[in-house]
């Protein structure tokens, strides 16, 4: 059976692949096929989850195992077969490329096809630019600045706490007074 998954981000609109690949293949073999999709360097940790239907992270797949204490299971890519964590069309997954930063792909698998075997996996259709592998620090706190800034705005805060009341001349006082203690 050959599993079909399509991969979107949601820092780039016009981005979508397409990856068709063996149901038994390996989620190492999935990700290498998403990595030479995108011309990402396979050289950073990364993980899969499986996500339920609003994208609530559930189960991970890592490239290496961390050293978990955990109780529990531990999923490596390269000894789990797809179908050992995936049946159902529909399913939702994530693929965290930048541990860093916490980008990822969104990924669904959207068809499987009875009757059919791929030795390799292939990247049936490609739509847009990726985003970069790795964002540079300054842009990601800039990016967070704007989240938070935004955040702010939709709750309806203008300004930070004490911005609007600050005195130079309070605080001043204060230590005056806390001196003649």
């Amino acid at each position: 059976m050959v599993y079909k998954f399509k991969l979107v981000s949601d820092e780039v609109s016009n981005f979508s692949r397409e990856i068709e690949i063996d149901s038994n293949s390996t989620f190492l073999q999935l990700r290498n096929a998403i990595l030479d999709s995108v011309g990402y360097s396979k050289d950073d940790i990364d993980s899969f989850y499986l996500c339920d239907d609003e994208w609530q992270r559930e189960e991970e797949i890592t490239l290496e195992d961390m050293g978990s204490s955990s109780d529990q299971d531990i999923w490596l890519m390269e000894e789990t077969p797809l179908n050992e964590l995936i049946e159902d069309e529909g399913q939702k997954l994530v693929f965290v490329f930048d541990y860093m930063t916490e980008r990822s792909f969104f990924m669904e698998m959207k068809e499987a096809i009875p009757g059919r075997n791929l030795t390799d996996p292939i990247c049936t259709m490609k739509r847009g630019t990726a985003p970069k592998q790795f964002m540079d620090m300054d842009e990601f706190e800039d990016k967070i600045d704007q989240t938070l800034l935004k955040q702010s705005e939709d709750l309806g805060f203008d300004e930070l706490y004490g911005d609007s009341q600050f005195n130079e001349d309070e605080i001043e006082s204060g230590y005056d007074d806390i001196n003649n203690y």
